[in-house]
């Protein structure tokens, strides 16, 4: 089984996706990010777009989900942003066509309320006021500028199932997810101190420095 783990950038996917993995014995995270990663860095900087414009991030996203979902043998977990319908079919829908049990999830929240988890991914700081007006520091610039187009378009139909955490914590919306794909996570035990440096150490390991 896939857990395709959607939202707008500073949802929540990555948390929710290490967060599955950490209490799903046998499950795996393939974050389809670095596979564009990948592309970006053997692009001349001057040329660097939106790593899905390229097929070959697309290509290669069902490629590597792929061969994962056909020789792990515990569920995948890919954490990833697409809010294309084309780019959806491309990836989801070939992944579904390949036979592979893709279950999708839209994580969806008020944009104040993704504005602030971005303040936390940024460590407090990734976005100040300025004249009334949202002032995005440069590491979160692409995730604000993208943030109002994002919850629209993953409310979309073909964008279900949508789950809404503005009042759920990373292991509630965890449990939301397991509990609809129909899988057992053992139960958590973290307080909230340690919780939090779990979350705190998990957002480091995934800032990118290029």
């Amino acid at each position: 089984m896939l857990l395709w783990i959607n939202g707008p950038f500073g949802g929540g996917k990555t948390q929710t996706a290490y967060e599955i993995r950490r209490r799903l014995p046998g499950s795996v995270v393939c974050d389809p990010e670095h596979v564009g990663f990948g592309l970006h860095r053997m692009t001349p900087p001057g040329l660097r777009g939106d790593f899905q414009d390229l097929p070959a991030w697309r290509q290669g996203v069902v490629e590597v989900l792929d061969l994962a979902l056909t020789r792990h043998p515990g569920p995948v977990l890919a954490p990833m942003t697409v809010i294309d319908p084309g780019y959806f079919r491309e990836t989801v829908g070939r992944l579904r066509e390949r036979g592979h049990d893709v279950r999708h999830f839209a994580l969806l929240a008020e944009r104040g309320t993704v504005l602030d988890r971005l303040r936390g991914r940024g460590l407090g700081h990734a976005v100040r006021r300025v004249a009334g007006k949202d002032a995005p520091l440069r590491r979160e610039s692409f995730a604000v500028s993208r943030l109002d187009l994002c919850l629209e378009r993953l409310q979309g139909e073909e964008f279900a199932e949508h789950l809404w955490t503005d009042r759920l914590t990373v292991p509630q919306v965890a449990d939301r997810i397991a509990a609809s794909a129909g899988l057992a996570l053992v139960p958590d035990t973290d307080n909230a101190l340690r919780g939090a440096l779990r979350r705190t150490w998990t957002s480091v390991r995934h800032i990118r420095l290029d």
